[in-house]
């Protein structure tokens, strides 16, 4: 009676244990493999619980979007070495997993993206002059490297959302060299707006300068001796018609023009007796 009692308690653990192993969970933002003895199942399992045999492994690989940084030192086309700080962010393509875990396994990160990032950081950096990564050259070496780094790996099953050249160390001694081509480069720009601006300045002068010459001459052309007699027997005119007490010397001016006396000139005292 007892060994039927240890025999089916043991019969009951194992159809537990077995139980539990037909039940498996794979996360969300993951596809499950079916591992059966070296034979992978074509089909990938949902994120979700799932009944398998019991026998059977299932891996779980990663859909989610990744980001992978590579520093490194690496040589320019004149030679200087130049320390890079890349990034990659990409994913698993899910219909490909079978073939990649098959043909690389589950570490293929450090087996397809990492050296072909190196490859074509390298390969692009190496065709380019050092101070390229400090002018708007660098965006197209950026696309350069993306488009390298797709078409190495992405075949295979591994999809690149983006390359980032994400900090860039040159040479001391060529970084101050950049530095001051820039603070030179931004000096002649200044003189250059500040002789303009002097230039302008001086256009305006001899323009204003030749309007008022034009005013003189037109002026000084329009006034005759005729002209300046008119003006004074019209002022005579005006003058004579006031109430203002006055004498009018006729043809006593320079050029025949009259003289105005007020009382004032022909006042005398009277003398004291």
């Amino acid at each position: 009676m007892m060994t039927r009692m240890v025999a089916f308690v043991l019969g009951a653990v194992l159809v537990l244990a077995l139980a539990i192993r037909c039940l498996q969970t794979v996360p969300a933002g993951h596809v499950g493999l079916v591992d059966l003895f070296g034979h992978v199942q074509e089909e990938t399992l949902a994120p979700g619980l799932h009944i398998v045999n019991p026998f059977a492994q299932v891996r779980r690989m990663s859909i989610q979007t990744r980001e992978i940084k590579e520093v490194m030192d690496t040589p320019s086309s004149e030679g200087l070495i130049v320390h890079l700080e890349v990034s990659v962010i990409f994913h698993l393509d899910p219909a490909k997993a079978v073939e990649i875990y098959k043909t690389v396994g589950l570490g293929y990160d450090g087996v397809l993206v990492e050296p072909n990032v190196r490859s074509a950081v390298r390969e692009i950096t190496s065709a380019h002059e050092a101070k390229a990564l400090y002018s708007p050259e660098r965006d197209q070496m950026g696309i350069a490297i993306n488009q390298h780094v797709v078409n190495a790996i992405q075949p295979r099953g591994i999809l690149v959302e983006r390359v980032l050249l994400r900090d860039v160390q040159l040479p001391a001694k060529l970084q101050a060299a950049i530095q001051e081509k820039l603070s030179a480069e931004q000096e002649a720009a200044r003189m250059q707006f500040v002789l303009q601006k002097e230039k302008l300045e001086a256009d305006r002068k001899r323009i204003e300068g030749e309007g008022i010459s034009t005013f003189q001459k037109i002026v000084s052309e329009g006034i005759s001796e005729n002209l300046l007699r008119w003006e004074g027997i019209e002022a005579t005119k005006e003058l004579a018609a006031s109430t203002n007490a006055k004498v009018v010397i006729i043809g006593a001016g320079p050029g025949g023009l009259p003289v105005i006396l007020g009382n004032e000139a022909f006042s005398t005292s009277t003398p004291k007796h």
